[in-house]
């Protein structure tokens, strides 16, 4: 953000351009006075046409150039007759003058004033001089349509060239290469000025008595000018009105304001744009600006602080100006600070007033805000109010979305992020550590006094745990009675010396009405790199070391390898796993995915399962971990896959095909030979590759390198569908996937039975769900569980699902019993897929 903008070049600097054009002028006129025969006289018909260059002397088409102005005027029509009929120093003369009223009319500055006199007499001598070199003009015919029409081309020429010249000389070579934009313009309008000035002196050549006709039309074609000028105007504002409202929905990286603030300065030709938001909240007041040829956004204001306060006071649009009026004593105090004109108008949220949007200073010094400006201003501002009230509205979903709603701390969710972000740096001789305290008793609190005495019980936990950690410290709520401190630390020893001065810190009376409490807490601990090299993991590790402190006297538990029994099972599993797969223990279980619009079976889900003889069943976490640190993950997935392809190949419901959906990890998409084994597996198979899905999780594919990259690629140009797994719980986007070759995403069950309790889940569902569908990517909701939930997903636009509302994980042979339970004969149609009934 700028906080000042570029100095301004002084505008006496434009003497050095109007010097040489006045130096020109009179070496030009003294050339004339030489050369010509009688180059002054036919005074009383040179003051008519000074009489008529003076009237039409006015813009009737702006074209805005940075902070000035190039005005296309009708001086054109009579200098082609002047030239004709009067001397030529005299049409210089009259020409000069009227261009001299015309600036002092409109109380140019002095540098401005004498440039544009300069320019008028060097480039009318100009001009002149170059129709003395040519043949003498004789009669109206083509060769004096030539004559005259080069000579105006050369003031034209000569004045754009000028205009240029001072542009680049006092605001750059940018401002001078806008101005070069105006030329084809400024050409083409000259040319057709030339035509009806060729046409009036046709007419006045043949009869005098054809000006009154002229005028007549003149006055028409002012009308015509001055129409198109509006027009032009109109079209212009719709055409930014339209860019400002399309660049406010996108997905631009730009921030909100500077979108914002741009572009509403360039649609009102204005030399500022502010916004100005109040403190509201926990957002902080903003004060904004955007100034012309000022890079960035400044953190000022020119208007008055007095007109923006009654504009959110009163709740109403607030104008001064030459042609807005306003109150004397704003317009005294907008003086001051050289502000010539300013609209301010509110920001509404329903009816409450959020903040202001103002213009300041229309571009160009005879430019001034009309009230035609205020209208369309004000339609400006209820696209910005909906924008920015949307922006905050996501931005408190993002918050919502990642705190607890109780205590305001950090959720679980943000939680599991942070930890991720902090282990990914590596600095020696210090430690990640996570500190989680378990409150106890809560439970017979809640019994005894109610869930709100535990609410507050929870509350002055989590105010205490906030005031006594260490300021670097990340202090949020895990779950329940569990708030979890994480940072860096030099040592374990120093996470456990730290864990028990917060624990007798926080640990203190509390009083409710007549009873008093003793809070108390238990703690475990583990820490970073010692416990784990991921966040679940190390929140794994301290949850077990928190739930051995509350049998461990001390109430400080350090988490170690004897207290995870589930890891000790692991590494029985090893050898186990390479038998099972030899002998063929392992199984594939089918999850049905539906269309949750009219519950049409349009693939499934391939899950491992293994029924150990003496574990039992045993989760697919575990042996999929002990596969991938034993060497067997290769194995694993070729199983899964071929038992899929089998089954969908052998599929025998008439024309319904069975499309398969097989996990990977993250580790497979490493292996360059696995795009090979797909591709053999489909033609060993003879199943055609769109039937197959491979899904990865959202770490594995978006794990911050291009590993998976080249794997994805080859796999997507087999023609097989890609789809990210259990979207939403990593730190990735949907911007990040637009990148990848992947042709679905599947929403996390935790989103997804959350989206009827929860507003953060069914608003971050949505966002998947829409954004998803923009990028032209299926969805899938996992974890679909109820017709509530059915229902919201459909509302949102959710296409397919899968959970236990339709099915669990089935062996083939129930599977094809299932199907053929589920469909609904009356809905079997040729070509269809066939419709399920409802599940009850």
């Amino acid at each position: 953000m700028a906080s000042q903008g570029r100095p301004r070049r002084s505008t006496e600097r434009a003497w050095l351009v109007t010097a040489p054009l006045a130096l020109l002028a009179v070496v030009f006129s003294t050339c004339i006075a030489l050369v010509a025969d009688h180059p002054f006289g036919k005074w009383p018909l040179a003051f008519v046409f000074f009489v008529v260059m003076a009237g039409i002397s006015f813009a009737v088409l702006n074209v805005y150039v940075r902070r000035q102005s190039v005005g296309v005027t009708l001086t054109e029509v009579p200098l082609i007759v002047a030239l004709y009929f009067l001397p030529p120093l005299s049409v210089v003369l009259i020409y000069t003058l009227s261009v001299l009223i015309w600036s002092a009319s409109h109380r140019f500055g002095a540098a401005k004033l004498w440039f544009n006199v300069a320019k008028a007499a060097a480039a009318t001598s100009l001009a002149s001089l170059v129709l003395l070199a040519l043949p003498p003009l004789r009669g109206v015919g083509p060769g004096t349509w030539g004559s005259l029409f080069l000579a105006v081309c050369v003031v034209t020429l000569v004045s754009l060239v000028s205009v240029v010249g001072v542009h680049v000389l006092l605001q750059g070579w940018q401002a001078g290469r806008d101005a070069l934009r105006s030329m084809p313009t400024a050409l083409l309008t000259a040319a057709i000025n030339v035509a009806i000035g060729l046409l009036v002196l046709i007419a006045l050549k043949t009869t005098w008595w054809s000006a009154l006709l002229l005028a007549a039309l003149f006055s028409g074609l002012v009308l015509v000018y001055r129409s198109y000028s509006q027009f032009f105007r109109q079209h212009r504002t719709l055409a930014g009105m339209y860019e400002l409202t399309r660049l406010l929905a996108s997905g631009t990286e730009r921030s909100l304001a500077d979108i914002l603030l741009d572009r509403v300065r360039a649609l009102m030709q204005a030399e500022y744009a502010t916004l100005w938001l109040p403190a509201q909240g926990r957002h902080p007041e903003v004060l904004l600006t955007a100034r012309v040829d000022t890079p960035g956004l400044l953190d000022l204001a020119p208007t008055p602080a007095s007109l923006r306060q009654q504009v959110h006071k009163k709740g109403r649009t607030l104008s001064i100006g030459r042609w807005l009026g306003g109150d004397p004593a704003l317009r005294q105090a907008a003086g001051e600070e050289r502000v010539k004109d300013a609209i301010v108008v509110p920001l509404r949220s329903g009816q409450a007033v959020i903040g202001t949007l103002e213009v300041t200073n229309r571009l160009s010094d005879i430019g001034h805000f009309a009230p035609g400006d205020i209208p369309v201003f004000e339609t400006v501002a209820a696209h910005a109010a909906v924008a920015l009230e949307n922006s905050r509205l996501v931005d408190r979903l993002r918050h919502d979305a990642d705190h607890d709603a109780l205590t305001g701390l950090p959720n679980r969710r943000r939680l599991t992020s942070s930890v991720a972000e902090a282990v990914k740096i590596r600095a020696p001789g210090e430690v990640v550590a996570l500190l989680l305290f378990d409150v106890d008793r809560l439970r017979q609190v809640n019994e005894s006094l109610g869930h709100a005495a535990g609410d507050k019980v929870l509350m002055e936990v989590a105010e205490r745990l906030r005031s006594c950690a260490p300021s670097s410290a990340l202090v949020g709520r895990a779950g329940g009675d569990e708030f979890l401190v994480t940072l860096r630390l030099e040592s374990t020893e120093a996470a456990l010396e730290l864990a028990a001065q917060l624990r007798e810190q926080i640990r203190d009376e509390m009083v409710f009405d007549a009873l008093t409490l003793d809070v108390d807490t238990v703690v475990g601990v583990a820490v970073h790199p010692d416990h784990g090299s991921d966040a679940v993991a190390l929140l794994q590790r301290v949850d077990l070391a928190a739930t051995a402190a509350k049998s461990v006297p001390g109430s400080v538990q350090l988490y170690s390898p004897a207290l995870e029994s589930r890891s000790l099972r692991r590494l029985g599993l090893a050898g186990d796993l390479q038998r099972a797969l030899d002998e063929g223990e392992l199984e594939v279980y089918f999850q049905p995915k539906v269309t949750l619009r009219d519950r049409r079976l349009v693939g499934v889900e391939c899950l491992a399962r293994w029924e150990h003889p003496a574990h039992g069943s045993v989760a697919p976490d575990d042996f999929v971990a002990v596969a991938e640190h034993t060497g067997q993950l290769g194995r694993l997935t070729e199983f899964v896959l071929r038992e899929s392809l089998r089954r969908s190949r052998d599929w025998s419901h008439g024309e319904q095909p069975l499309s398969v959906a097989v996990n990977l990890a993250a580790r497979t998409l490493t292996d360059q030979h696995f795009p090979a084994l797909v591709r053999d597996l489909l033609a060993e198979y003879g199943v055609p590759p769109q039937r197959l899905t491979l899904e990865v999780t959202e770490a594995g594919v978006l794990d911050g390198t291009e590993r998976p990259i080249p794997t994805l690629r080859s796999l997507r140009d087999l023609g097989v569908r890609l789809s990210v797994d259990d979207f939403g719980t990593g730190n990735s986007s949907l911007a990040q996937l637009r990148r990848l070759p992947v042709h679905e995403v599947k929403v996390d069950r935790s989103f997804v039975q959350g989206m009827a309790t929860d507003p953060g889940d069914l608003a971050i569902v949505n966002a998947v769900v829409t954004l998803s569908q923009q990028f032209g990517l299926a969805v899938v909701a996992e974890g679909v569980e109820s017709e509530l939930t059915l229902e919201l997903l459909q509302d949102i636009g959710c296409e397919i699902g899968q959970g236990f509302l339709f099915s669990r994980p089935l062996p083939y042979e129930r599977l094809e019993a299932w199907f053929g339970a589920q469909v609904d004969p009356e809905t079997v149609v040729a070509g269809e897929l066939p419709r399920l009934r409802v599940v009850p």
